[in-house]
């Protein structure tokens, strides 16, 4: 074998330079980088030693090999083809030879060490060993990739068996959540904002009491008084009651029977036939009761500009109305000023509802729905409702005209009756009571305009006398 000098040695393959390693018995000459295999290489064929040796004969330490090699070492020749384990040192046979695939470089990169899957006696025993880490790696990477492929059809065949085994915990846990529900049963009281409470102990308060919501309030048309039942959840972290979690009853009958019953906007409509008789001593009642009667169901407007008196009419009226047998009273405020609401307050009927002029008209309209909805549900059920509002002055012109349509004397039924105040009639009013400002500015009661003033069709209300002498009294009124 001819010697070859440091040139001719560095420009050969790794291949190249490996089987002439393994022809000088070299131990260990894979994991040297090529710099280091030329030395080796030099030094074996000029019978020198190599470096190592020549500065343990010096006495100086020889650097042990890192831990971490040898752990990837290790690794790597666990993985081998044929299951085979590395040696801890790597030795070739004298005289085998390594060849590479022609055509074929090995390069290893700057400041990487050279990395080998198995040795000579491994690669004997176990058959070829893997070129490299990314050999390894591919079979990793394609056997993972056939276990994820495998998995959805196991998972589709085991679903059956899964399904079996967690049903009876699936019914079990269904039967605890049913034992779990508490049914509660009480009356239902209702808040301006349209939600309410059951009630278990009426008409007290209690800390036991349930949250009604106001979408249960409205799709089942409680009203005030309705007995419920139903179950009930324990309170959230930020709530203080229970709350229903559905109603199953109503008044001892099945919610959906009540439900599914006729609605109000469904129920026949008649005239007014059945006269507000107040009897009071007051000028403003009397002249109100004779020359602009209204009945159950009827649409009254109070209608005249700011300081005819509309708000004193109507609490003159509120007063009158609260001796009235058979009658649910409800006064709303809406648009009105501050000192009003108090003094509403301080009067014989308190309002349900209130909200100032600084409210939107929105606001405004809102918080007389909630009003009307409670009495047109009351008044489906065969009751008898008033609805006072002061007033419609500020809510905008359609919403106003919906809530005036609300009062309806249903046939063979209940009614709900409507007055309120605005600045003129809207339209569809069975009953105007203008007021004059002038009579009113200078104290003269009544002040009624029997000018702007009217009822349709008044003798279903007086009779065709009281009809002759509210017309009498109109034309009096024209030729003074």
């Amino acid at each position: 074998m001819s010697i070859l000098d440091r040139d001719a040695l560095a420009a050969s393959p790794l291949a190249d330079l490996h089987a002439l390693a393994s022809e000088l018995s070299i131990d260990g000459y894979r994991r040297l980088r090529k710099a280091e295999l030329v030395d080796a290489i030099l030094t074996r064929q000029g019978g020198g030693s190599t470096v190592a040796e020549e500065e343990e004969e010096a006495g100086a330490p020889v650097e042990e090999e890192r831990p971490s090699a040898r752990r990837r070492r290790g690794r790597r020749g666990g993985r081998g083809r044929g299951g085979a384990r590395e040696d801890e040192e790597e030795t070739a046979p004298a005289g085998e030879e390594e060849t590479a695939p022609a055509g074929e470089e090995e390069t290893a990169p700057a400041g990487e060490e050279e990395t080998v899957p198995a040795d000579e006696e491994g690669e004997a025993a176990a058959g070829p060993a893997p070129e490299g880490l990314e050999e390894i790696e591919e079979q990793v990477e394609r056997a993972v990739r056939g276990k994820r492929r495998r998995e959805p059809e196991v998972r589709a065949e085991r679903e059956p068996e899964v399904r079996a085994e967690r049903e009876p915990e699936v019914r079990a846990e269904r039967d605890r959540g049913q034992a779990e529900e508490e049914i509660v049963e009480g009356e239902v009281e209702l808040l301006p904002n349209g939600s309410g409470f059951l009630r278990v102990n009426p008409p007290e308060p209690s800390e036991d009491d349930v949250y009604v919501s106001a979408a249960q309030v409205k799709r089942c048309e409680l009203v005030p008084g309705d007995k419920i039942s139903g179950p009930r959840r324990s309170p959230r972290r930020s709530e203080r009651f229970a709350s229903l979690i559905r109603i199953d009853t109503i008044n001892d009958r099945p919610a959906e029977e009540v439900v599914d019953s006729t609605r109000f906007d469904d129920l026949p409509a008649a005239f007014p036939s059945e006269r507000f008789k107040f009897g009071s001593d007051d000028p403003t009642i009397k002249a109100i009761e004779w020359l602009t009667p209204f009945g159950l169901g009827s649409r009254v407007i109070i209608a005249g500009p700011a300081g005819a008196g509309k708000t004193e009419a109507l609490r003159r009226l509120a007063a009158t109305l609260t001796g009235t047998q058979d009658i649910h009273l409800s006064l709303v405020l809406a648009g009105v000023r501050p000192e009003e609401i108090s003094e509403w307050q301080e009067g014989p009927v308190a309002p349900d509802a209130a909200v100032s002029f600084a409210a939107s008209a929105d606001a405004q309209a809102q918080t007389l729905e909630r009003a009307i909805d409670q009495a047109r549900r009351l008044a489906a059920r065969g009751s008898h409702v008033v609805v006072l509002i002061d007033t419609l002055s500020g809510v905008q012109p359609h919403a106003a005209r919906k809530l005036l349509a609300s009062a309806k004397n249903i046939a063979a039924g209940g009614s709900v009756t409507v007055i309120a105040t605005a600045s003129e009639p809207l339209g569809g009013e069975t009953t105007v009571i203008a007021l004059d400002p002038l009579l009113a500015s200078t104290g003269r009661y009544p002040a009624l305009d029997l000018l702007g003033s009217w009822t349709i069709r008044p003798e279903m209300l007086v009779g065709e006398a009281g009809a002759e002498a509210i017309a009498r009294a109109r034309m009096e009124a024209i030729g003074g």
